[in-house]
């Protein structure tokens, strides 16, 4: 049985990364997940930085992802994020998302966030291919 992962919004912002990840997750190598709000905040700095790619096209993506992966959303986080206190509270929401998913690994580029995270059992794990 493939261990269970939670994809950060940075990893799913690269188009070439996001669609690795998808990837693996489709060939079970992994049970890939995320929330909403991850999806919020990728596609929103897409939105932010891409403001030649038409808002529709942005909204299938959204649609096509969460397609592409079985039982990927993950929800009834949001009750831990107020328990958890990590250096940068804007991570919360991705920590309590694997706790609840029962996650073992963050793929995540955000290095900083790394500290807490360990605390909480769940190993970080950085692509080295980030562009």
């Amino acid at each position: 049985m493939a261990f269970t992962v939670v994809y950060d919004a940075n990893v799913l912002y690269p188009n070439t990364l996001r669609d690795l990840l998808i990837r693996v997750a489709q060939a079970g190598l992994v049970q890939a997940k995320w929330t909403s709000e991850i999806l919020d905040e990728a596609l929103g700095s897409l939105r932010r930085n891409r403001p030649d790619i038409p808002p529709d096209k942005i909204d299938r993506l959204r649609d096509l992802m969460n397609a592409a992966i079985p039982d990927c959303l993950v929800t009834g986080y949001e009750p831990l994020i107020e328990g958890l206190k990590l250096p940068d509270a804007k991570d919360r929401h991705v920590v309590a998302a694997a706790i609840k998913a029962g996650a073992q690994v963050i793929v995540t580029r955000n290095v900083v966030a790394e500290t807490g995270w360990h605390q909480r059992g769940l190993a970080l794990v950085v692509p080295l291919t980030c562009h």
